[in-house]
């Protein structure tokens, strides 16, 4: 099966306080947004990269794929102010029936988490970790009111894959309803009743958020922590 592979790089970091968007800052001797490219290369079944950016960084990234000798197709679309803006512009320009989601800002993400989605027999597919601390809730008056089981309650990673068709409609349901998701098997789930599959992620596939996950990142590849 073929994928477009949308890579969200549209961020603008603005808790990394640096002009420049976090997925372009130098991680570990390369650029960020290089280490979920790099993975991608070599993947046989993603025939085309859609990333997803401010218009002008694109010149930014060419230069990367040029002195990185990237052989990939890559198409451009341009980013929205939200990640679900983000994503839908992705999937208008992507080619393929199939769409594999991921973020620039989590560089720890490996071939082999990949692979693994995509061998995953399941349409819908996403990357995740059980939470390991206790998650509570707080009422309007910033008091907590209630313990949720965590045992029922997953940290949502990527990368994720879809069926682009059913993503793209719910999509412009979401659009038109004007509402806002923060990614989008809760989209799918919410209009389509439609459930993705769960597979096990790796705890050190964070997000890119602050200045010290950039420290803490740079740790973990020092110490050999991230491997296949």
């Amino acid at each position: 099966m073929d994928y477009s592979c949308i890579l969200l790089s549209g961020g603008k970091g603005s808790r990394f306080e640096n002009t420049t968007p976090k997925q372009y800052l130098m991680f570990a001797g390369k650029p960020m947004i290089l280490y979920s490219l790099e993975c991608m290369e070599p993947i046989k079944e993603i025939k085309e990269i859609v990333v997803v950016c401010a218009p002008d960084c694109r010149e930014l990234i060419k230069g990367y794929i040029k002195d990185y000798n990237l052989k990939k197709k890559f198409v451009f679309a341009d980013a929205g102010d939200t990640r679900q803006a983000s994503v839908y512009s992705g999937l208008k320009a992507s080619k393929y029936d199939n769409v594999i989601i991921h973020e620039s800002a989590r560089p720890l993400v490996t071939k082999g988490d990949f692979q693994k989605i995509i061998e995953c027999e399941h349409e819908n597919v996403t990357t995740a970790c059980p939470i390991p601390y206790t998650v509570l809730q707080k009422d309007e008056d910033n008091f907590i009111f209630d313990i949720l089981d965590r045992s029922k309650l997953i940290n949502n990673q990527a990368p994720q894959k879809f069926n682009k068709e059913k993503l793209l409609f719910v999509h412009k349901k979401a659009l038109l309803e004007n509402k806002t998701f923060t990614e989008d098997s809760s989209m799918l789930f919410n209009y389509l009743d439609e459930k993705s599959y769960i597979i096990q992620g790796k705890s050190y596939n964070i997000k890119m958020t602050e200045y010290t996950d950039l420290i803490y990142g740079e740790l973990l590849l020092s110490k050999g922590i991230v491997k296949d």
